[in-house]
């Protein structure tokens, strides 16, 4: 085999480990982590440099674990719709046993790195790949509760930082696992509603009314509105240590009102495209807060 056949292999296996693992999902995933783990540590030292490494590692393998299982799980749903047919293996490129064999082996990884953060983080780590494959993923084509009980280990990651900085889990940690998990909820419905042609092809049940109507868009200003509420609570108080001062709060109470904005316009069109414009400004939403959270607590 020439040199150019073993670097084109070796590119196809790498592209292949990175769409199993949903790379830029997982990145996503684990920047909240990091952000949590920034907010939660006392003196970033090189110890804490050290424990940063080992969580975005650990978090990079947990949710890559958990994409690859869901993966072998639908890989039959996944070979029906558009978005996913071309995946590693609905397209033949994988088979299912290296998959899941894959997906162990980041599974032990993953759960090793976090241990020896602290094991209270190992354990938020296992409990998240559990709800996500053996509780979401077959909810999915069964109930739009789906949503509901995916929304938990979705939340895991920002609230996984501050655990993995403090070996605790306490108000701080709650407060900012119901800030993901409200996010959750918009964020998913919009994704559901620009693709409702596409899941539907698998059967997939992700709309809380099932359909695209007003009711399904009712509940995304509720619980945007519920987001924005959960966002600003960190400014009353009554959250420990996790606290931003009253300027920064009006910077994310503005941030709530442009991404609730867009929640308004998707009931009033109810259309594809103002679905993809919520889910795009959901994503930037989320990632903006972590910023402004960090930013407000390096800088005040």
């Amino acid at each position: 085999m020439s040199a150019t056949a073993n670097t084109l292999s070796l590119k196809s296996v790498y592209i292949d480990f990175l769409e199993i693992t949903k790379a830029r999902l997982a990145v996503s995933v684990v920047f909240s982590s990091l952000a949590g783990f920034m907010l939660g540590v006392v003196d970033f030292n090189i110890a804490g440099w050290v424990v940063l490494i080992k969580l975005a590692v650990g978090g990079y393998c947990m949710v890559g674990a958990s994409n690859a299982f869901n993966q072998v799980i639908e890989k039959d749903l996944d070979a029906l719709m558009d978005r996913t047919k071309n995946r590693p293996v609905p397209a033949g490129r994988m088979s299912a046993n290296t998959a899941l064999v894959i997906a162990a082996v980041l599974t032990i990884i993953g759960i090793a790195i976090l241990y020896a953060i602290n094991p209270v983080t190992a354990m938020f780590g296992a409990i998240s790949i559990f709800l996500y494959t053996s509780v979401y993923t077959p909810l999915k084509t069964m109930t739009s509760l789906s949503v509901f009980v995916g929304a938990f280990p979705g939340a895991i990651p920002f609230m996984l930082g501050w655990v993995a900085a403090t070996g605790n889990f306490g108000i701080e940690a709650g407060t900012l696992f119901l800030i993901q998990f409200f996010w959750q909820f918009p964020h998913f419905w919009a994704i559901g509603w620009f693709l409702y042609e596409d899941y539907e092809k698998a059967g997939f049940f992700m709309l809380p009314s099932g359909k695209k109507d007003k009711s399904t868009a009712l509940q995304v200003i509720l619980y945007t509105v519920w987001l924005i509420i959960a966002s600003l609570l960190p400014a009353l108080g009554y959250t420990g240590s996790l606290h931003i001062t009253p300027l920064t709060a009006g910077v994310v109470l503005l941030l709530g009102l442009w991404m609730l904005f867009y929640a308004v316009r998707l009931y009033q069109l109810r259309t594809a495209k103002a679905a993809r414009t919520l889910m795009l400004v959901s994503v930037s939403y989320i990632t903006i807060l972590q910023v402004v959270y960090i930013l407000d607590k390096f800088l005040r």
